[in-house]
């Protein structure tokens, strides 16, 4: 019995260590060193890639994960948004799209780690760079500075957002997916705008999050100048010259963008996957051990979301997979052969520095040898026009341009990056028959001074337009009266007179006496903007109205919080007998968005009632201003594939169905050059657009969201200025040829 029973406890002390180092093999920290990542004890060359939650639906989620994971990726990388969680201060929403942890738990049942970029300022050509707009009106605020109220606010959120992630157990350092988080984004610029005050604030921000004790590594992407222990990293085309500011940092690539986002009158650019390859490879060969493509998934900008300004709804980015969840080839194949060539390397890789030899002009070696006897090869041309022979270990190989071939036992090539063995696919979203039932219209009221209200504000001068609605709508109504005198000359007929208005953007629509006079608008380059138009006034009073609207807050630059948009004037007129008379400082009313958005944020509650009535596309129009609305069924059989409404047939405006925004449409004619594209160029724009101008054209406003098969839908449109998504109603302006189409992805 004596020797059972210290047997039974020697078997017993035996499990509860063996029990206590696998805790500890299962939770340790994630280190670091001059070549990579550490975890579990292990150096690890990794392949990521970003997928932003709220730029796809939760039920895309799991199936966005496993193509990345098919493709090779072992790391999964968002950014953390603001603006969406923290609503307003102290009030938060981690619901549907919203559901980061949601989103994490998915990929950690995946096995896929999580690269968690907090910023919170993330720019991402998202609405404000992920900063709510209620911080703006802070008392004494500046961004992204030394300043105070900035960063108690910015703590607050950091830690909302750590502490949640240590709630539910998800850092690496405690059993979860997360291995690595970011702070601050892309700060240098700014940084060195803001001197000794950027440089304080750039310590603060690593010093507050290392302090937050996560167990994984902090980076800083694209700052030289991150402290340490914080890890500064690459971002951009190429990567391979980047080293970080200390040896015993490892070289992270954590943006090697796969394409270019769009904006709305400009083409749509596509970088070669021979190109992105060869740029990994390099990445790789000088000593790279992580590289997250961005974007892998683009997704969509839903509601108002995009940024910028300009920017539009769809953020496709040429990804690996597409906006709509679809894998576009040849890129993705390609990239999930590379990864696989390069896995094979990764003992040698991760062993030593590679001995670097010229095997002639344009030619290198990089060779990696391990004590184990692994021994890896990457063989280089840089010539952009011509295949080169080299000769490596007595034997010759051809080079393609600009390419790199992969040896993993420093025989055999098994991967060369411009070799492209996947057939090219093009999008396969086909229009699907739908009927839509019973379209109805109604027209909105162009809102003068005399429609005062309690939801109007009556002022002199002219006001900025974000301090008024907050950022609440698009639209903004600036209304004021004209007096013109029976004597006036040009009410003879002998001249016209002129009205300018400046404004800083985005656009506008001018109504004089409730009649449309003109419209203008600025670009995401040059958002400010001069309306010059003939306008008819009358002896007497006359009304000027003025619908300003804005396309995306903009997202970054220094002091980007004091930017302002809208009617700043001068409002002048030209021509009167008197000369000119300036407008700026009469009293102007103001009147906050559209009629039509409250129908659509109400929707199944209280909807207001207006005048509808049925649509005729004989006797349409083309009014600007108008709504329309209509039923269809979702499409049966789909099998859950992708739908998207193509929106080609309207001009401007925002989509809404079943009361959720799908976003802005705008088929702005694009301005581009189209010319032919070689994957040798080093930069894939502006000669890589694989489209002509008059596809991208129509291409921005393809629109996806993945509907219930269940019960039948709305869709409404307007002419107005945004757009919408989900299945209701939508909002357009401009004419149109045909009511919209409904596309299937196949």
């Amino acid at each position: 019995m004596a020797a059972n029973s210290s047997s039974n406890s020697f078997w017993m002390l035996l499990m509860m260590i063996l029990s206590i180092v696998s805790l500890q093999l299962t939770k340790c920290k994630v280190k670091y060193d001059n070549k990579a990542l550490i975890i579990n004890g292990h150096r690890r060359i990794l392949f990521s890639g970003s997928i932003h939650y709220p730029r796809s639906t939760p039920e895309m989620w799991e199936s966005l994960i496993k193509k990345a994971k098919d493709g090779g990726l072992e790391v999964i990388d968002t950014y953390v948004f603001w603006n969406l969680h923290e609503t307003s201060p102290g009030n938060y929403n981690f619901e549907g799209r919203y559901d980061l942890v949601k989103f994490i738990k998915l990929i950690k049942k995946a096995g896929l780690y999580v690269h968690l970029r907090i910023g919170p300022y993330i720019c991402g050509e998202w609405n404000f760079g992920g900063f709510p707009v209620w911080l703006k009106f802070v008392p004494g605020i500046s961004f992204r500075t030394d300043n105070e109220p900035f960063k108690l606010a910015m703590r607050n959120f950091t830690e909302k957002i750590v502490n949640m992630m240590k709630d539910e157990k998800l850092y690496e350092s405690q059993g979860g997916p997360i291995i690595l988080s970011q702070i601050e984004n892309e700060y240098e610029p700014v940084r060195k705008r803001f001197g000794t005050a950027g440089q304080a604030y750039m310590e603060w921000a690593a010093k507050m999050a290392v302090e937050m004790d996560t167990g994984v590594p902090w980076i800083m992407c694209k700052d030289e100048g991150a402290p340490d222990p914080v890890i500064n990293t690459c971002n951009g085309f190429y990567c391979d010259n980047f080293s970080p500011n200390k040896p015993d940092k490892p070289t992270l690539w954590t943006e090697a963008w796969t394409g270019w986002f769009t904006e709305f009158g400009g083409p749509i650019y596509n970088r070669p996957v021979e190109d992105l390859a060869f740029a990994v490879a390099r990445f790789i060969q000088k000593g790279g051990s992580l590289v997250n493509y961005y974007m892998f998934h683009g997704g969509t900008n839903f509601g108002r979301t995009a940024g910028g300004p300009f920017i539009t709804t769809s953020y496709d980015y040429d990804a690996p997979i597409d906006e709509y969840g679809l894998i576009r080839e040849p890129k993705y194949s390609h990239l999930k052969e590379l990864h696989k060539a390069i896995k094979l390397c990764e003992i040698a890789l991760l062993a030593a520095d590679p001995n670097v030899t010229s095997l002639g002009n344009y030619r290198q070696a990089h060779v990696f040898s391990s004590e184990s006897g692994h021994c890896a090869a990457f063989l280089s041309n840089y010539n952009r026009n011509s295949t080169l022979r080299v000769t490596f270990n007595r034997k010759h190989y051809d080079l393609p341009p600009w390419s790199i071939s992969i040896l993993p036992d420093c025989k055999n090539v098994v991967f060369n990056t411009a070799n492209v063995k996947t057939q090219t696919s093009r999008v396969q979203m086909l229009p699907k028959k739908v009927d839509f039932h019973s379209w109805e219209t109604f027209n909105e009221d162009i809102f003068s001074s005399e429609d005062v209200d309690d939801s109007t504000i009556t002022v002199s001068g002219l006001l900025e337009q974000l301090n008024i609605t907050r950022d609440t709508s698009d639209y903004l109504w600036y209304s004021t009266s004209v007096d013109i005198s029976s004597s006036e000359s040009f009410l003879n007929g002998s001249k016209h007179l002129t009205l300018t208005v400046q404004s800083r953007g985005h656009a506008m629509h001018v109504f004089v006496n409730g009649h449309f006079s003109g419209s203008a608008s600025g670009t995401r380059r040059v958002r400010a903007f001069t309306f010059t138009g003939n306008v008819q006034l009358r002896a007497g009073i006359n009304r000027i109205s003025l619908l300003s609207i804005t396309a995306g807050l903009t997202n970054l630059g220094a002091h980007f919080e004091s930017y302002k948009t809208g009617v700043l004037g001068p409002v002048v007129l030209h021509g009167l007998d008197e000369g000119r008379r300036d407008l700026s400082w009469k009293k102007w009313s103001y009147k906050i968005g559209l009629k039509g958005e409250t129908i659509n944020s109400d929707y199944g509650n209280h909807i207001p009632a207006v005048d509808w009535r049925p649509l005729s596309l004989a006797e349409q129009k083309h009014q600007l201003l108008t709504w329309y609305k209509a039923k269809f069924d979702v499409p049966r059989g789909r099998d859950h594939k992708p739908l998207a409404i193509d929106m080609g047939s309207m001009t401007k405006g925002q989509v809404w169905i079943n009361g959720q925004s799908i976003g802005r449409y705008w088929t702005a004619t694009a301005n581009g050059n189209c010319s032919a594209c070689s994957y040798s160029t080093t930069r894939f724009h502006p000669a890589c657009i694989n489209m002509t101008v008059e596809e991208a054209k129509r291409l921005d406003h393809f629109f996806c969201e993945t509907c219930s098969t269940e019960g039948q839908k709305n869709l409404q449109n307007s002419h107005a200025a945004t757009r919408h998504s989900e299945t209701k109603w939508c909002l357009i302006s401009g004419g149109y040829k045909e009511t919209p189409k409904v596309i299937v992805g196949t």
